[in-house]
């Protein structure tokens, strides 16, 4: 499974910004897509997972009503939309996939910078 996340750019707190992780090459019957973050100095934590098939999404509670993830299954993408950001939010953000039998994400994407200016 390849994993290419981009859309992160420089916003204002409050803005929006749109991630996508375009996924390609082999991939799992079932499987769940998800997004993490990881700041300077923090480690990496979970943001939002949605299982392929659509159902079934979750999100960390620092962003739930904020930010939404969806998929497009004809373009293989996952999207990530990110509103009412703020400056906590900035980070480097990781698409990962995790087959339906595995208990951890087992691939990653490169990541994608969000810079949120106060």
């Amino acid at each position: 499974v390849q994993l290419q996340a981009s859309g992160g750019g420089l916003v204002q707190a409050w803005g929006s910004l749109r991630l996508s992780c375009a996924v390609s090459g082999r991939t799992f019957s079932s499987y769940f897509m998800g997004w993490f973050r990881q700041a300077p100095g923090k480690d990496r934590e979970f943001v939002a997972q949605i299982m392929w098939s659509g159902r079934n999404t979750y999100y960390a509670d620092s962003v739930k009503g904020r930010f939404t993830i969806s998929r497009d299954s004809a373009k293989n993408t996952v999207y990530l939309q990110m509103n009412s950001l703020k400056p906590e939010d900035a980070a480097v953000y990781y698409c990962a996939c995790r087959p339906n039998f595995s208990r951890e994400y087992n691939y990653w994407g490169q990541g994608t910078l969000v810079t949120v200016s106060s």
